[in-house]
């Protein structure tokens, strides 16, 4: 928890020089900004990798099959990427390429989602052929 705390405070001192660079230089505040994502990112990581590795046990010890696991995480990361990246146009003051961004990353979900409902579909035609 210790490194929560840290990253939140780094976020809020990384606000503060954004909010006094932006007057002056707004190219600077914004890669300042960009920066203090990727490094909360990194240390969300650190987070992140006990619970891939209770996922992965709970795959092999109840048998889930990997592919709907592995969709699962990549929706997962697509979101938040999208959450981010759409953040960081709206501060830049590009709203409309955030929101095409969403709507690129709800498309990809969607796509990601695929196998998923064919599954599902195929579990609904296996039902309805055995009534």
């Amino acid at each position: 928890m210790d490194k929560f705390f840290v990253a939140a405070a780094g976020v809020l001192l990384t606000v503060i020089l954004i909010i006094s660079l932006r007057k002056h230089n707004g190219e600077m505040a914004m890669l300042l900004s960009l920066c203090g994502c990727c490094l909360v990112a990194m240390v969300s990581i650190g987070f992140l990798t006990p619970i891939f590795a209770f996922i992965r046990r709970l795959q092999e010890s109840t048998g889930l099959n990997h592919q709907m696991l592995q969709v699962l995480w990549k929706t997962t990361g697509v979101a938040i990427t999208a959450e981010i990246a759409g953040t960081v146009c709206n501060d830049s003051g590009n709203a409309a390429l955030a929101k095409t961004l969403q709507m690129l990353a709800t498309a990809v979900i969607v796509y990601l989602s695929l196998p998923m409902m064919e599954a599902l579909l195929e579990l609904v035609e296996r039902i309805l052929t055995g009534l």
